[in-house]
């Protein structure tokens, strides 16, 4: 008999978990909350990393599409110095397919595919061991049991509370992002500036970096270390007024990096929070969590793959596991564990180093990641 499987969260993850089950023929239910695909901006791009993003898109059977669709020429990354002086400037080398880049939107679309989502169907509760199953409660009072429920629900998962009491924390480092729209036309200095990647400006506890998206749309992320309460008095709603203080923020950088900021249009508040670096939790059977929900860590291009690369492994498990469903859970949570500590551990220390009281760390740390 086939289970009754739920995976909460129509993310990176739990849609390549759903599209693997799928194409194994196995029936699952996608529980998203949102009402409908485009019901708010997919945010930016994604680079697929080889052994992780993209190995998990060729267990979904998806890894053509994906490259039709991605950019290699996206890992170009620039370097600058605070007065505008090229530190460094990576090119994309030919046949390049490392950690190509895609769009979030675009990414979502291929991983949607065939599959059935239930939209506006907000999960506040997930009770695991009742008489019928694990019990799903929802935002509009109804409710619904599974055998397994898989919570790729994001950093303040509903689905978390079932197995784990522990909730993200302040990194103490903030983000607010904003976008320029048709670059290579309205803003072609800054179109050259960027290139066909990104670049990164880093100060002292403090970073500008702006990232190319498809179709000439850029997103551009200041970074500084501040408390929780640092907008205190003033209005994230008002535009000009973000912007003046960010402006301020950066006072002396050069003309055409603050540029980056003086021709956005609106900007987003997004302070970072994070989980314990080895994060795990005492198995409770019929629930598990993967990507954020269980190991959320700082941006820094581990995220989206590790969540996709474990809905990958689980879904693969299940469908060719031939033990016990509850077993098939807990080694994959075993496998989890081990490889997310890692990249948690990488990422928390890259998160220092970018945004650091010495900028020379944030450059040295990008001579050890990148190719000579």
């Amino acid at each position: 008999m086939r289970h009754r499987i739920a995976v909460v969260g129509g993310g990176p993850g739990g849609l390549t978990f759903a599209r693997v089950l799928h194409r194994h023929g196995y029936p699952v239910t996608v529980l998203e909350r949102e009402p409908a695909p485009d019901a708010r901006p997919p945010g930016g791009t994604l680079d697929m990393h080889e052994g992780l993003g993209q190995l998990a898109l060729n267990k979904a059977g998806l890894l053509a599409e994906f490259h039709a669709l991605s950019r290699p020429e996206g890992q170009a990354m620039r370097i600058l110095e605070t007065d505008g002086t090229v530190l460094r400037d990576w090119r994309r080398r030919p046949d390049d397919r490392t950690n190509p880049e895609i769009d979030r939107g675009q990414l979502r679309d291929l991983l949607l595919g065939p599959l059935d989502i239930q939209w506006d169907r907000g999960v506040t509760q997930v009770e695991p061991e009742t008489r019928d199953g694990v019990l799903v409660r929802f935002a509009d009072g109804r409710q619904e049991t599974f055998d397994l429920v898989v919570g790729a629900d994001g950093a303040w998962s509903r689905t978390r509370p079932a197995v784990s009491p522990v909730t993200p924390h302040y990194a103490g480092v903030t983000y607010v992002e904003t976008s320029l729209d048709d670059v290579d036309t309205r803003h072609p200095d800054l179109a050259r500036l960027i290139g066909d990647g990104s670049v990164a400006v880093y100060g002292v506890n403090r970073a500008l970096v702006a990232q190319r998206n498809s179709g000439g749309h850029i997103k551009v992320y200041a970074q500084f270390r501040a408390p929780l309460d640092w907008h205190a008095n003033l209005d994230l709603a008002d535009v000009e007024a973000v912007r003046s203080s960010l402006l301020a923020l950066f006072d002396g950088w050069a003309a055409p990096v603050l540029d980056l900021l003086r021709h956005a249009t609106a900007f987003v508040h997004r302070p970072l929070y994070v989980l314990p670096v080895s994060h795990t939790w005492t198995h409770v059977p019929g629930v598990t969590l993967l990507g954020d929900a269980a190991h959320l860590m700082p941006p820094l291009g581990a995220g989206a793959n590790l969540a996709m690369l474990e809905g990958a492994e689980l879904a693969e498990s299940i469908t060719t596991g031939h033990g016990d469903l509850d077993e098939v859970v807990r080694a994959f949570e075993e496998q989890m564990w081990t490889r997310a500590g890692r990249w948690a551990k990488i990422t928390t220390t890259g998160l220092e180093r970018l945004v650091s009281p010495d900028p020379a760390e944030a450059l040295a740390l990008f001579d050890q990641v990148q190719p000579s």
